[in-house]
């Protein structure tokens, strides 16, 4: 018999009644009622309520006992008394009456409770990050994960997917993130990089012949951390498929979403069959290739109205004139609003970085207007043309952005979340996916005004190959696609470009020349000159869906042991300095001038 416990803390029942056994686990909880002391046991299953009297030996040990100190109970399995059991509890109808204990582990003070769920400052839940995992809600995110990522292993293999382990330490890539490096010490003046992702090691395997892979892949980037991104390092779910389209990419990942969020949430799918939209469309329509589809309100072009001589909004008519656009939001029957609800999105936006919004709302007495600061300046015909662009009816209101068309994007897509959000308009129950597809291949960097890949170099370009027009790069669109639900990026992928020659071509285009490419990818247009089957994939992040299916709002919240903002492990202390003698051995030394 193990000699630390019998059972474990959610096991026994009434069933048990008059059992001796033994439990052990941590102190969550006590509470002294003189004569009786009860304690509340808790292990990774669940807990017990314990209770010794008194006249008991180890009364005065168990009393003095700080809690979160791990105990070993023997004693005998009692029912609670009428009326004090806790149905919340699986062992809520019973208790432990204890013989003998002994303290296996004291705790020190703590520096935050576990039991509760209080919030505390981020700082102090990382830097003892082994107390916070204790908390039942913590607890439950990392359980709820690992069956997470363990329903997908068994997913990927009925689904015909093989399982592969690829290298950690590889070469640096010039796209993508910056890359975490390693220093040689064999090599000295070389480095290995983490992977950013096994995007050329999975492309390798297809070359090798391999069918279909996945991978519950640990990559690592040098970013700035975020709400639904951690800096340093994360986990994807990385798959490859040989002679395949897009289409049947999105088969696999649909079904396995689907099955997925099924069985892991009581939240509706808005539909099984994911839409497709195109990038262009979700740009116009969304200002945003990450759209929340539970979101009713769609962006309209407008610019064209302002070209009317019946439209006396000169402010916007002059930026027109300049190359501006305008965009607009229509939100239903919204014309009896306060005018705070209307001026506290126009601050909103002016908070942001933006103008502002203009706004009115549409109304009829004998004709219709537009009724707020800016509907003066709009004709009644005018206003008819707006309303058959913008599908708009009496009662509803027009929120205006006029700008680059970058510019009105990024702040007609935030607004179109916040109001939204003001107006509670999304339904919380609800996983709402798309596809995102026709990524362009190419884009103008604003800041250089070069061209560079806009996605993932490797993608295979949309079209007959053979009669691509080059000379008008931007007009290329590839085989790339981005999967999103409510908003979140959960995954970008791609038919790959297995054709060296044209690789050759499309780099050339992004300022690589031959030579350039041959040494930064030496490995990948090596494997691919000896035979490359059509090939495909993607890899939706693992944290990010279980963010999800958790219903939390940070990525840290489902991690085990995340870094802070500051990409700072603050309970491991690391990043860290190493002493001269490991430095000297890798060949490096520190500059440690200032700048």
């Amino acid at each position: 018999m193990n000699k630390y416990r019998t059972h474990n803390c959610s096991q026994l029942r009434e069933g048990d009644i008059g059992e001796e056994i033994i439990l052990s686990g941590w102190l969550h909880r006590k509470r002294d009622h003189g004569n009786l002391l009860f304690i509340d046991l808790r292990d990774h299953y669940g807990i017990t309520q314990c209770v010794i009297e008194n006249k008991n030996k180890f009364f005065p040990l168990l009393e003095k006992t700080k809690p979160e100190s791990v105990l070993k109970i023997f004693g005998q399995v009692i029912k609670r008394a009428g009326g004090t059991e806790n149905l919340d509890l699986e062992t809520g109808k019973i208790e432990i009456s204890v013989k003998e204990a002994e303290v296996l582990s004291n705790a020190n003070e703590l520096p935050i409770p576990v039991f509760g769920e209080q919030d505390y400052p981020e700082d102090i839940r990382l830097k003892y990050r082994f107390l916070d995992l204790r908390r039942d809600e913590m607890h439950k995110n990392i359980i709820f994960r690992s069956k997470i990522i363990s329903f997908i292993r068994t997913e990927m293999l009925k689904l015909g997917f093989l399982e592969y382990q690829t290298p950690i330490l590889t070469s640096s890539s010039p796209e993508g993130a910056r890359d975490f490096l390693v220093p040689s010490r064999l090599n000295h003046g070389k480095f290995y990089a983490l992977p950013q992702a096994p995007q050329q090691f999975k492309q390798l395997i297809m070359v090798s012949g391999f069918d279909k892979y996945f991978q519950i892949a640990p990559c690592f980037r040098d970013e700035d951390a975020r709400a639904d991104r951690s800096p340093g390092e994360f986990y994807q779910l990385d798959l490859e498929m040989s002679f395949v389209e897009q289409e049947d990419v999105f088969q696999v990942v649909e079904k396995l979403m689907v099955k997925l969020f099924k069985e892991f949430s009581t939240k509706k799918l808005q539909s099984e069959n994911f839409p497709r939209i195109s990038f262009e469309e979700a740009m116009k329509k969304y200002g945003t290739d990450k759209p929340d589809l539970r979101n009713p309100l769609i962006i309209y072009e407008v610019t064209n109205l302002f070209s009317r001589e019946d439209v006396k909004f000169d402010i916007f008519k002059k930026l027109v004139q300049k190359g501006a656009n305008v965009r607009a939001i229509i939100t239903k029957n919204t014309k009896d609003k306060p005018r705070s609800f209307f001026d506290d999105i126009d601050k909103w936006a002016k908070d942001q970085g933006a103008s502002g919004l203009a706004y009115f709302s549409l109304e009829k007495n004998e004709n219709i207007f537009g009724k707020g600061p800016v509907g003066k300046f709009f004709s009644e015909d005018s206003l008819k043309e707006l309303m058959k662009i913008c599908n708009a009816n009496i009662g509803d209101s027009v929120f205006f952005a006029c700008g680059s068309k970058n510019d009105v994007e990024k702040i007609l897509s935030q607004a179109r979340d916040k109001i939204a959000k003001d107006l509670k308009l999304i339904d919380e129950n609800i996983f709402a996916f798309c596809w995102i597809v026709d990524y362009p291949m190419f884009e103008l960097d604003e800041k250089t005004k070069k061209i560079i890949f806009s996605h993932n170099p490797f993608s295979m370009p949309q079209g007959d190959i053979k009669s691509l027009n080059l000379n008008k790069p931007l007009e290329i669109k590839a085989y790339q696609y981005d999967i999103v639900c409510n908003g979140v990026e959960l995954s970008s992928g791609a038919i790959r470009n297995h054709v060296p020659e044209l690789m050759y071509k499309l780099f050339s285009i992004a300022g690589y020349d031959k030579k350039q490419v041959d040494e930064k990818f030496s490995g990948m247009i090596n494997a691919l000159s000896y035979g490359a089957p059509p090939h495909g994939g993607i890899a939706p992040g693992v944290d990010r869906i279980v963010m999800l299916l958790a219903g939390k709002q940070n990525i840290r919240e489902v991690t085990l042991f995340p870094m802070n903002q500051n990409a700072q492990d603050l309970m491991m202390k690391a990043p860290s300095k190493v002493d001269n003698k490991q430095l000297k051995e890798l060949g490096i030394k520190i500059d440690t001038k200032k700048n």
